[in-house]
């Protein structure tokens, strides 16, 4: 599939609430309930479920179902959800994601392809790789 638009979406995170795993026994993984707010390429928020497990030293995972909702620089708005994650260890970051297909609403009712979660020196990133669908 072909890429057809690349977006660059800088966010904060703005809360982060432990949640509780039910049938997790013994501190093998850990939950967070998140929140985001998006600061540059697309203006709004986002929630999200993070659970995690392993220790960041040696080699940890990651999973995460998050909806996001606000509005394009270039005035297009509504809301979509991503699935990302990673495998990381010292030496590589083996990180995933994918917007859902389907789950757009609004002028992003058609949004499908790659999310991938980047970091410079101005802090954490969206690269949204779009494809037509």
């Amino acid at each position: 599939m072909d890429i057809v638009e690349t977006l660059t979406c800088r966010f904060t995170l703005s809360a982060a609430t432990p949640i509780d795993l039910p049938g997790v026994v013994g501190g093998w993984a850990s939950g967070l309930a998140m929140h985001k707010t998006f600061t540059s390429g697309l203006s709004g928020q986002s929630d999200l479920i993070f659970l995690t497990s392993g220790e960041e030293e040696t080699g940890r995972g990651y999973v995460a179902v998050e909806r996001i909702d606000g509005t394009l620089d270039d005035g297009r708005s509504g809301a979509f959800t991503v699935h990302h994650g990673a495998m990381q260890t010292p030496d590589d970051s083996g990180q995933f994601g994918n917007i859902v297909p389907g789950s757009g609403t609004g002028d992003f009712a058609r949004f499908a392809g790659s999310a991938s979660i980047q970091h410079d020196d101005d802090g954490p990133f969206f690269v949204l790789s779009l494809i037509a669908s």
